[in-house]
């Protein structure tokens, strides 16, 4: 799957009311910095980096 705005290719899918958008690997922690500082999101930042 590639990432929903650009040819990347997409590391995250997540999926709502069936359909899946995927992310790479920027794209995914820009959406991540736009929900701020919600601990559950954190965790998912992290351990996505590593």
């Amino acid at each position: 799957m590639r990432c929903h705005w650009c040819d990347r290719r997409a590391i995250y899918a997540p999926e709502s009311d069936g359909i899946r958008v995927g992310l790479c690997r920027r794209h995914l922690q820009a959406r991540l910095a736009e929900f701020g500082d919600a601990e559950q999101l954190a965790e998912l930042g992290e351990k996505l980096e590593s």
